[in-house]
């Protein structure tokens, strides 16, 4: 398939889902109170089924991030490593741990709102777009996750996990073309990385302001048509 039909069929999945597939938004979902995210060496196998992994606690959103580590391809959990955890931890001004650590951050009340979509796979990609309102003001980081949902059980895990499989950060910035009146949007294909299942594929979308706080978090939801 040629880029630009791949282009069009993206965008085509996020404007128009057909009748029998599923509508993937953030409409009408409440924001978590916050988010913990749980960073996994990709070296440490037993990390991933440890009986004391933290859990969610009550509207609170899980992520799992699997972090490169010194054996790079032959580690455990290489799979899974995503040099987009580094980048992360460097967000959160964490350094890369050796096994597992686990960063819990509030949402901070405010005006920013979120709102994300997803449409059907095609090939190795998947349509997703994002948007931001009101459009004002700089030093907006936003971060935009794509993630595996996995039951309890998935490889010995203890606890149900959002694998983080792979991240687009619109730089608002530095794109002030992507401004269309008082938002922000974004839409593009995202790569599936191999071994994903793709029926357990949603979005996650995380908004920093210029201070650093978190002020926004949202995550799709698929209803069927």
């Amino acid at each position: 398939m040629e880029r630009r039909t791949l282009a069009f069929a993206l965008a085509a999945a996020i404007a128009l889902p057909a009748a029998c597939q599923s509508l993937c938004t953030s409409e009408r979902q409440a924001q978590p109170v916050a988010v913990l995210e749980r960073f996994v060496n990709a070296d440490c196998e037993t990390c991933w089924s440890d009986p004391a992994t933290p859990k969610a606690g009550a509207r609170e959103l899980a992520l799992d991030w699997i972090v490169p580590g010194r054996k790079g391809d032959d580690a455990p959990l290489s799979m899974a490593q995503t040099r987009d955890a580094v980048a992360r931890l460097a967000a959160l001004h964490k350094a890369a741990p050796d096994a597992a650590e686990a960063v819990r951050t509030a949402r901070q009340p405010a005006r920013a709102q979120l709102r994300i979509a997803q449409g059907e796979p095609v090939n190795d990609y998947i349509g997703t777009s994002i948007q931001q309102k009101p459009a004002a003001g700089r030093g907006w980081q936003a971060w935009l996750l794509l993630v595996e949902q996995l039951p309890a059980g998935t490889e010995g895990s203890p606890v149900a996990r959002n694998l983080v499989r792979n991240v687009f950060q619109p730089d608002w910035d530095a794109a002030p073309f992507q401004r269309k009146g008082a938002r922000w949007y974004e839409a593009r294909p995202m790569y599936i990385p191999q071994g994903t299942h793709r029926d357990r594929l949603r979005l996650v979308a995380l908004l920093h302001d210029a201070r650093g706080r978190l002020v926004a978090a949202v995550q799709s939801h698929c209803e069927e048509k």
